[in-house]
């Protein structure tokens, strides 16, 4: 990959510097090397000698190479001849008992992946605008809730897998980088719910643009090199459809079951009939339907079905599985995903906040989880 500044040749200053070196990235992701906080100085002589300090913790030797080519690549770009850089690297250490001296390849922390995440259940629609990641956001924070009631906290996580439009971040507010310790990515939390997703290591207004060898990486790095540590449920949130994102995660992580979201028009029942296929062919169970936008209540209680009625439990009955709830259209449930704070934790006793707490309460019966 080369890295072009756009900043014209010039004198350079250690802020015009700092510019360039925010345009490196880390390499295997798109956030930059400052704000991983690799860098540990700059220096500029009076006679325009630029100094580049990093400090990389990883087992791969090819990242320190890397990015110092990359550096060097930017630096001479922008007009900056011969500049020194200094990267120092340390190796994590595999086994404290290890002879310094051991060749023995490094290893992750054994509490990142998903080693001691006890159940993990994906989140999927057959087609997108179901509200799939809105309620995939609402269920963490309701399954947290209830863990929390009995006194079992953090014990809920939510990997965003929806590559192409990662929205949980700003559902459930959050919006800082996530930090790295040796080769682990340290997921936030708010509410509750440990979070990660794409959507937290590229810039806002970055596309995405990839293909299937890349999603396949991104989903296994989210797998293996972020730490869950102990996790009751692992929520994972699927990109709409049924292609290789959504395979690759059936195939290879031990999923104790899966959630379909639909909506309750005949277009969306037919393709969440197709979507759950894919699960039926791979062995995973469905532990239930939940349809969301079901219908308007009115103040007086009587309701309006917009999108017709009953698609969630001819989905249910299909696939012989149970309907989990009927999420109403309500607009506090908008207004939590544009803000940051779920419905289920802004207003609890909201009519679709106790539906996703009762759907919460359901699965955990299901997992065997206490409720």
């Amino acid at each position: 990959m080369s890295i072009e500044s756009s900043i014209p040749h010039m004198s350079m200053d250690k802020e015009s510097i700092l510019k360039l070196l925010g345009q490196v990235r880390y390499p295997g992701f798109s956030r930059d090397i400052i704000s991983f906080g690799l860098l540990r100085g700059v220096e500029v002589s009076p006679e325009g000698k630029v100094t580049i300090g990093l400090a990389v913790t990883t087992a791969d030797s090819a990242i320190p190479r890397k990015l110092y080519a990359d550096i060097e690549a930017i630096l001479q770009g922008a007009g900056i001849q011969n500049p020194e850089i200094a990267i120092t690297v340390t190796v994590p250490k595999t086994n404290p008992s290890s002879s310094p001296s051991t060749s023995a390849p490094s290893k992750l922390p054994a509490d990142a992946g998903v080693g001691k995440v006890k159940h993990i259940i994906a989140i999927a629609s057959g087609k997108g605008g179901v509200g799939k990641s809105t309620f995939a956001v609402n269920l963490a924070c309701a399954l947290a809730r209830a863990l929390n009631e009995k006194g079992l906290t953090g014990r809920i996580g939510l990997m965003d897998c929806d590559i192409y439009g990662p929205s949980v971040p700003l559902m459930i507010g959050v919006n800082a980088r996530p930090e790295m310790e040796g080769d682990v990515l340290l997921p936030l939390e708010n509410f509750g719910v440990k979070i990660m997703s794409m959507g937290l290591l590229i810039d806002a207004d970055a596309p995405v643009v990839w293909r299937g060898p890349m999603i396949m990486k991104t989903i296994s790095q989210f797998a293996s090199n972020v730490r869950w540590g102990e996790c009751d449920i692992l929520l994972i949130d699927l990109p709409p459809g049924t292609g290789d994102a959504q395979l690759s995660i059936a195939q290879s992580m031990a999923l104790s079951g899966a959630v379909i979201v639909t909506t309750p028009q005949t277009a969306a029942v037919s393709v969440a009939l197709r979507g759950a296929a894919m699960f039926s062919k791979v062995n995973i169970p469905i532990l239930g339907v939940a349809e969301n936008m079901s219908f308007l209540e009115s103040a007086d209680g009587t309701r309006q079905y917009l999108f017709g009625q009953g698609g969630g439990l001819k989905v249910a009955t299909a696939l012989d599985t149970e309907l989990l709830g009927e999420v109403p259209i309500d607009p506090a449930v908008r207004q939590g995903g544009d803000h940051g704070i779920p419905v289920v934790i802004s207003h609890p006793d909201n009519n679709a906040a106790r539906v996703f707490k009762s759907i919460a309460l359901t699965v955990l019966h299901k997992l065997n989880q206490p409720t």
